[in-house]
């Protein structure tokens, strides 16, 4: 008579399912959501562009050499603030140049063990911190490298000049010869062409170039506008939920005042009463009147974890308020908050054009809605069409990450 063999499969707490994290369990099901991922893959590289929209189009070469020695004039009009006038330019500017040293750093920060959001948020500190560093023009006394305030000059059009002279030039420009600011009145309104892949707009600047640089504007407007009102509602209704009483009486109130006024022309109201408005005027406007639905979604949450046991241990144990709140309950209650950011970023990008639009955006940048303006007052197709199919398409793709991020949240949903 042969013994039985012991049962060898595994118990269920060495399944791999039951020892993934609860954002594992997040992503798993969000990486099966096909249409999900295709807008993931979609904003990705909305993000490369905005990153490498210099190398993308710009008229300052990487090589130049007319005879008098060579030079690399590329490099150098990166934090040139007569080139590169708004600070979100320079802040991508200064991303796309430190790059290759965030990848190595990373990399070599997990081959530590370090986890993967430890080393973004250093790396986002520290690119935070280089980008305000380089704000002043000069540093411990000496020239600010980070800023720079050096002659423009249009090479495209001066090789141009200097070859119908049949003088030999050596330049090697990017793929595309034209910067966004670059103007030729001369040129104004013209369809797409061979030069010109888009058109151009009234002041002849090269539309293609211009919609290449307002992705940068759309996905910063998006993000910190988000993050803002993010920031005011998880804190307001983080203490209402928690303390209830007076502060959520008197949050509620608030909450109940803001939703009275219709938040576009609030906006429109804030923006119109700013004489010279730039980008981060927008997305402080925007940030601080967007901030009641996640006030209220973070309310709820508190309200509901505040009774639950874990908090109640953590109580009997003395642990601070402050610590609880942050540490114990928000953890657990920001999943309806990040879908309704995700939500969010497209529709910050669609007021910011929409301001942009009715003329009350920033006009230093390149503003997809100031484009669609401008098609609209010239009644010309391609000045219409390119900005309304980047609004579109922006906006879709957010929207299709948040209802992704949205069904992988609910348990009844997971397979």
């Amino acid at each position: 008579m042969t013994a039985s063999t012991p049962d060898l499969a595994p118990t269920p707490a060495s399944s791999p399912v039951e020892r993934s994290s609860y954002w594992a369990l997040v992503w798993l099901e969000l990486s099966r959501n096909r249409i999900a991922v295709t807008g993931l893959v979609a904003i990705g590289a909305l993000f490369v562009i905005a990153v490498y929209a210099p190398l993308i189009s710009l008229n300052q070469p990487f090589v130049w050499d007319a005879g008098a020695g060579r030079s690399y004039p590329f490099f150098a009009s990166l934090f040139n603030r007569l080139l590169f006038e708004n600070a979100v330019d320079v802040f991508f500017n200064l991303l796309m140049v430190l790059s290759p040293l965030y990848v190595a750093a990373y990399a070599a920060l997990r081959r530590r063990r370090i986890s993967a959001g430890r080393v973004v948020q250093l790396l986002c500190a520290l690119q935070v911190v280089l980008f305000l560093l380089s704000a002043p023009e000069r540093l411990l006394g000496t020239e600010n490298p980070l800023h720079r305030t050096a002659a423009v000059v249009n090479y495209r059009s001066e090789a141009e000049r200097l070859r119908a002279e049949g003088k030999h030039v050596t330049a090697i420009f990017p793929l595309f010869q034209y910067g966004y600011r670059e103007t030729d009145p001369a040129n104004g309104v013209k369809p797409p062409s061979r030069d010109h892949w888009l058109g151009t707009d009234t002041e002849g600047r090269d539309v293609l170039a211009r919609m290449i640089y307002g992705t940068r504007i759309s996905m910063t407007i998006g993000v910190v506008a988000v993050f803002i009102y993010v920031s005011i509602g998880v804190a307001l209704g983080s203490m209402a939920g928690y303390f209830g009483g007076l502060v959520d009486n008197v949050v509620s109130r608030m909450i109940e005042v803001m939703i009275c006024f219709p938040s576009f022309f609030l906006i429109l109201t804030l923006a119109a009463l700013i004489q010279e408005r730039s980008i981060f005027h927008v997305m402080f406007i925007i940030g601080i009147t967007s901030w009641t639905g996640v006030a209220r979604l973070i309310r709820a949450e508190f309200l509901k974890h505040k009774s639950l046991e874990y908090v109640q241990a953590a109580r009997a144990l003395g642990i601070p308020s402050a610590r609880i709140i942050f540490s114990h309950i928000l953890p657990n209650a920001l999943s309806p908050v990040l879908v309704s950011a995700t939500f969010g970023v497209a529709s910050a990008i669609l007021i910011e054009s929409s301001l942009s639009f009715l003329g009350i955006g920033d006009l230093t940048v390149a503003s997809w809605g100031e484009t669609l303006n401008t098609g609209r007052l010239e009644g010309k197709l391609w000045l219409i069409l390119a900005p309304g199919i980047a609004i579109f398409f922006v906006v879709t793709v957010f929207n299709l990450v948040g209802e992704g991020l949205r069904d992988a949240l609910d348990p009844k949903l997971r397979s």
